[in-house]
């Protein structure tokens, strides 16, 4: 019996576009798609009505036509898989994510506070930083890196894999949706109540996926890891974001907080500037790991091809 292959163009797409954004600096904002899509989703908030009612209706159908547009235009862009590579890696963020935690770590390794502080709000979190300590601004980091990393490189990864580019387009925007729109506020509350729960949707595979992949990456640490993602990922609000969280804080042996809101982990140690170095290296060769096996996918669909070429 013969099975198709498990990865085609697509795969060999998706490695070129995850190298090219490990080693291409992001484009500009004027040209960048994310930040068009952030444009199209304030553009939106502008345009909606006030009455609750009809802000969750239209919050709806905003993103419903965004996704369209988007689908749409990734649809007719040229297929070659080298030119659609170059095209969804300008929809990948693992090097600024990586770029930022490094920043942060920067900063804090000088002892500069309130820098770190700066660079963690702008870069990584949307909650307020200037009371945060040091311990705090290092786990909020950690945080950030390991739910980005499931946000921004395996969502994205599987949404190509299972879509192709219109797939990948239609991820990001989601996702570009939920972090304008997804809050618990009077502002968003139902205007973004369908752009949150698309999200959590689509991430409920990725999520888990990525919290395995750093498990991997943790070595010797990575039954501890996965058994503090399996215990605590439910403190969250998030269905999602703790399981990748929860595996770092276990990969790392320390706990990470949110004031007044979780606690992931147990462990002793508090979150310093050499604790988020680890969680950087981790990530790098979680997404080490992620690459390898998107290679034996496309080199299997490779193989498949030659033997069917035989006469």
């Amino acid at each position: 019996m013969r099975f198709p292959p498990l990865l085609g163009e697509r795969g060999a797409a998706l490695l070129l576009a995850l190298a090219l954004d490990s080693l291409l600096p992001e484009l500009p904002n004027d040209v960048h798609p994310v930040v068009w899509m952030g444009r199209w989703m304030r553009l939106g908030e502008r345009l909606a009505p006030q009455r609750p009612e009809l802000r969750l209706a239209w919050g709806a159908g905003w993103l419903a036509l965004g996704g369209l547009i988007v689908a749409q235009l990734a649809g007719r862009l040229p297929r070659h898989w080298a030119v659609r590579g170059a095209l969804a890696s300008t929809l990948l963020a693992y090097a600024a994510l990586d770029r930022a935690a490094g920043q942060v770590q920067a900063a804090l390794a000088q002892g500069d506070l309130p820098e770190a502080r700066r660079l963690l709000g702008w870069h990584l979190v949307s909650r307020p930083t200037a009371e945060l300590r040091a311990d705090e601004v290092a786990g909020a980091a950690i945080e950030s890196l390991a739910e980005n990393f499931s946000d921004s490189v395996v969502a994205p990864a599987l949404a190509y894999i299972a879509g192709g580019l219109p797939g990948l387009a239609v991820y990001r925007l989601s996702n570009t949706a939920d972090a304008m729109w997804g809050y618990h506020t009077p502002r968003f509350e139902h205007l973004g109540k369908a752009a949150a729960r698309w999200d959590d949707l689509l991430n409920l595979l990725p999520a888990r996926l990525a919290a395995g992949l750093i498990a991997l990456a943790a070595g010797e640490h990575g039954g501890r890891a996965w058994r503090v993602a399996l215990r605590d990922h439910r403190n969250t609000a998030s269905p999602n974001a703790g399981w990748p969280m929860a595996a770092m804080a276990g990969a790392l042996d320390t706990t990470v907080t949110k004031r007044g809101h979780y606690a992931l982990g147990d462990g002793a140690a508090l979150p310093d500037a050499a604790l988020l170095g680890r969680a950087r290296r981790i990530v790098r060769l979680a997404f080490s790991i992620l690459l390898a096996l998107l290679s034996l996918g496309a080199a299997s669909s490779l193989m498949y091809r030659l033997r069917e070429k035989r006469p």
